[in-house]
């Protein structure tokens, strides 16, 4: 697995942005997308972004994270070893889903256009209890959901069936507590 040190690294200085009064996580996640194999995003920034470091966790980066003598702060997400993937998981997906509780609710949200999934998934999340998890089956791999779940931090794991034609979704309630 490539270090911090010795992978690639390409820079986002999201200051600029923050300081314009615009929402930097969109180019943060196109900086993901763009990133090579092995390669980590150093990110700048005038606070320590925890919430993301979830959202980046979900895509198989780790965070190493430092306050900068100005008072601002450098984070290095540097991508870990998937071997979710390995197991037929979706990139993301929480390793410890194969130890949860089966699921307390399931919904069917195949025949939904989007955004009608994501908006069923939070509503019927907002019901259960911490460590609760729900089933849903989609369409299609619900990549705008995933930092929402992250933003409120509950887990999710996932995987299209043999088909190909139907995506899985586990959540499990997160309870509002932070993760470290």
């Amino acid at each position: 697995m490539p270090t911090p040190e010795t992978s690639p690294i390409r820079e986002l200085d999201v200051r600029p942005m923050l300081q314009a009064g615009e929402e930097p996580f969109q180019a943060i996640m196109e900086a993901v997308s763009a990133l090579a194999p092995g390669e980590s995003l150093r990110l700048v920034a005038p606070f320590r972004p925890v919430p993301l470091f979830s959202v980046m966790a979900n895509r198989g980066f780790a965070a190493q994270d430092r306050a900068l003598d100005s008072g601002d702060w450098e984070v290095v997400f540097s991508p870990v070893d998937d071997v979710q993937i390995e197991a037929g998981l979706t990139a993301g997906s929480s390793p410890s889903a194969a130890f949860w509780a089966e699921p307390v609710q399931e919904l069917d949200l195949i025949e939904l256009e989007p955004p009608e999934p994501m908006v069923r998934i939070l509503e019927a999340l907002e019901g259960l209890q911490p460590g609760d998890v729900l089933f849903a089956l989609l369409a299609r791999e619900p990549v705008f959901l995933f930092p929402e779940l992250a933003k409120r931090q509950h887990e999710w794991a996932g995987n299209f069936d043999a088909s190909g034609t139907a995506y899985r979704l586990l959540v499990r309630h997160g309870g509002g507590r932070a993760h470290g």
